[in-house]
């Protein structure tokens, strides 16, 4: 996990509308769970636009290379690919009686988790900032 980011060139105008899409469908999928009778984390994880979102986030991947947007598409392939991760780690708790509650737990946390980040990675990206502008995995693009 030790991804570096190198950000410098200026990303397409229609690059940056995808990645709000992007964001978009994830947030629909957060309020699908809020909304509904489902989970929060389940309707992030498998619903159908969160799908759709992560498929395009793996299609336009190399189209963000050198941008900031390169660190939001890493930043939501990483937001659906650990919640999932937390969501099957629940289902396994969930199988065992005193598990339950901890699943319960686990899921709402993640849930949580989830709007957290979209939120704050749909914040940064309208201020069109990269997602980790004070991390060691950004790099400035030698000019």
């Amino acid at each position: 996990m030790s991804e570096n980011v190198t950000i410098g060139a200026e990303p397409a105008p229609s690059l940056v509308r995808i990645t709000h899409v992007v964001y978009a469908l994830h947030a629909l999928s957060l309020l699908i769970g809020v909304t509904t009778a489902a989970t929060i984390v389940g309707a992030f994880v498998f619903g159908v636009p969160s799908i759709i979102a992560v498929l395009i986030n793996y299609l336009k991947r190399g189209e963000a290379r050198g941008t900031f947007l390169e660190s939001h598409f890493l930043w939501q392939i990483r937001t659906f690919w650990f919640a999932l991760l937390w969501c099957v780690m629940g289902a396994m708790l969930f199988l065992t009686l005193v598990g339950i509650p901890l699943a319960l737990g686990f899921w709402f946390g993640t849930g949580l988790w989830a709007i957290y980040r979209v939120a704050r990675g749909w914040l940064s990206l309208r201020d069109r900032r990269p997602m980790y502008a004070n991390s060691s995995r950004v790099t400035p693009n030698p000019k």
